[in-house]
């Protein structure tokens, strides 16, 4: 028996010339972008690449196909709409305005940071700038937990002093 002209792509490219061109014209029915229905078919025949095997009549290849553009066009919108509705949440966020950091405040921080003893400083900075607890710190410098009290205590005493009512400095 004489074979037929071999299609490059073997089964996927006879049936992707056989039912491509009807997908993609129902693809852009249902989507109205030309480039998106190409798209959708492209993955509805990858999508279907895989199934070959699980097809029992070939005749249902079509109304398979069928089946697999009008979901991923479906899937394509619902993903769409989702977006939307996540940037209009996101829109409607009221936004803090973006502030330039304040150059004299930080350098008279740091200036009065400085100007602590080093076991007030260092409890100050392990316990507002690393975020460690107490008794973490107390590890660390060596120590009881109610030493590091006592020592952030007198250290945020000493920035008050320093900085002047207007900093407001709190301890947690």
């Amino acid at each position: 028996m004489a074979e037929g002209p071999r299609i490059e792509g073997g089964r996927l490219g006879e049936l992707y010339l056989r039912h491509g061109r009807n997908a993609v014209r129902l693809a852009y029915l249902l989507t109205g972008d030309r480039h998106l229905s190409e798209d959708l078919v492209q993955d509805a025949f990858a999508r279907l690449a895989g199934r070959f095997v699980d097809l029992r009549a070939p005749d249902a290849f079509e109304a398979y196909l069928r089946r697999m553009v009008v979901n991923l066009a479906r899937m394509h919108f619902r993903r769409r709409r989702l977006e939307r509705l996540h940037l209009q949440r996101e829109a409607s966020l009221q936004r803090e305005e973006a502030t330039l950091p304040d150059v004299a405040d930080y350098e008279a921080m740091r200036q009065a940071l400085l100007a602590l003893p080093e076991r007030q400083r260092a409890a100050i900075v392990l316990r507002f700038y690393e975020d460690l607890s107490e008794r973490q710190i107390a590890d660390v410098l060596g120590c009881r937990p109610g030493t590091v009290k006592s020592l952030v205590h007198r250290g945020m005493n000493g920035l008050r002093t320093r900085i002047g009512p207007a900093a407001q400095l709190q301890e947690d």
